[in-house]
């Protein structure tokens, strides 16, 4: 590689958020060499968030939903062709199509894609859907346009909620089952969850908690006709969204010897990525929701993360690596947010909830459905999630980069906050869910078994 940074060879694997940002990013960083963008999927990049919001509701067609470009990035588009190997010592990564392409520095973007339902067969049945891509939302949203008569959603998530909301707006009568006790309750705690759960049943919704689907079934046609659930009940349904969770695309790593698995590809918080025995490249950086990575505030847990925001920080921080020599490089270290809206409400957090042992309610009040919660671990505040208060938000998440005592000092509250005891988080270990959590605390455990072989010599 040229010992000029602003010259040679990336490759970015992953056509999404984060990789069209960190193209943009790399041209502004004032990167002159060749720049190649690697896509298993067809479309340029497009935006995400839209495809269980406006496009179920039928607001916007899901091929207008393209991400705008800041800049023309001037890159090779190698679009529908997925990337299959990585050869970290001759640098070069593998194609579905038998290529290689050579590269001096590599960043993997590649994402997540969503979790399927685990019998292949149930899984084909006509009617049964996962959201996660363009064409996916396109499909799911003609299907609710015709009127099915009930619809069951498995997994109460943010996707999972998200969409039985946009059934409900629709009149669609809907079910949601959730192995867990309360909608949201991974990523949001008990409190909130329970508000969650009000929301759903207020708004018509048949919600199921405690139980799991054990079988989907079809009509003798092939069609998706209902699901049986652990309860020993039966669910007649005319449409199936799987809504448990995201798998991180890291298959096509697997030999590569970086630290990849379940969790995500481990890296530095300079977006340089480990190998397997823990050891920095210099050459090879991760960004968007396949990275996990250290975060200081946050007692530097290994966090993964779903959020929209993040892939952006994230990717214009691996950008600015790639291209700068070491004592110019910076930190990922911006505070994780993300946003939803379903049943009519506005829902904003700032920080990780999931790093909490408390929670108080700061303003407003579960009753009146417009609440401010403010997390605590230990002590100090690590996360505050809003409901139809998002105006608030920027003074929470000063408190957390703050590290702030918890609970809260007066200042946004409109009440002592005295007036409400911590209570406790009620975090639930994610393996009781049907769904993930948006942020994933993957601690220092390795993803993956590993055999100590000592250096020769």
């Amino acid at each position: 590689m040229p010992g000029d940074l602003t010259d040679g060879r990336i490759v970015i694997v992953g056509a999404s958020l984060a990789g069209l940002r960190a193209a943009e990013s790399l041209r502004e960083e004032g990167f002159t060499g060749s720049l190649t963008v690697v896509g298993d999927e067809s479309h340029p990049p497009y935006d995400r968030p839209p495809l269980s919001k406006q496009v179920l509701l039928g607001r916007a067609p899901a091929d207008t939903t393209g991400l705008p470009m800041r800049r023309d990035p001037d890159a090779e588009w190698r679009l529908g062709v997925p990337a299959t190997g990585l050869d970290p010592l001759g640098k070069r990564v593998m194609l579905a199509d038998g290529e290689s392409l050579p590269y001096d520095r590599l960043l993997i973007a590649t994402g997540t894609r969503a979790r399927p339902w685990p019998n292949p067969e149930e899984a084909s049945l006509d009617g049964v859907f996962t959201l996660r891509t363009s064409d996916e939302a396109g499909v799911l949203a003609e299907r609710l346009a015709a009127g099915p008569g009930r619809v069951l959603v498995i997994g109460a998530g943010f996707t999972g909620s998200e969409i039985a909301s946009g059934c409900r707006e629709q009149g669609i009568e809907v079910t949601v089952a959730e192995r867990g006790p309360a909608p949201l309750v991974g990523a949001l705690g008990g409190t909130l969850s329970k508000l969650a759960a009000v929301m759903h049943r207020n708004n018509g919704v048949d919600l199921r908690c405690g139980v799991t689907v054990t079988a989907l079934h079809g009509d003798g046609n092939g069609r998706f006709s209902g699901a049986d659930l652990s309860d020993g009940s039966r669910v007649e349904a005319d449409v199936c969204v799987v809504a448990l969770g995201a798998v991180r695309n890291v298959e096509w790593v697997a030999e590569s010897g970086l630290a990849a698995g379940p969790r995500g590809i481990a890296c530095d918080a300079g977006c340089r990525a480990f190998t397997m025995y823990g050891i920095v490249t210099d050459d090879i950086f991760v960004a968007g929701d396949v990275s996990r990575f250290p975060h200081p505030l946050f007692g530097y847990q290994m966090l993964s993360l779903e959020h929209w925001g993040n892939a952006v920080a994230q990717a214009e921080v691996a950008a600015h690596n790639m291209v700068s020599p070491g004592p110019l490089r910076r930190p990922h270290l911006t505070v994780p947010t993300f946003w939803s809206t379903q049943f009519g409400l506005n829902i904003k957090s700032v920080g990780v909830p999931t790093y909490s042992d408390h929670v108080v309610i700061a303003q407003g009040s579960l009753e009146a459905r417009r609440l401010a919660m403010v997390y605590g671990y230990r002590g100090r505040v690590t996360a505050a999630v809003t409901v139809d208060m998002a105006k608030w938000l920027g003074y929470y998440q000063h408190l957390i980069e703050t590290a702030a005592p918890f609970p809260p000092p007066p200042g946004a509250a409109d009440r002592p906050i005295a007036a409400d005891v911590p209570i406790p988080s009620d975090v639930p270990d994610p393996r009781e869910l049907s769904h993930g959590p948006t942020v994933a605390l993957t601690g220092y455990l390795p993803d993956r078994r590993l055999t100590v072989v000592p250096p020769h010599g």
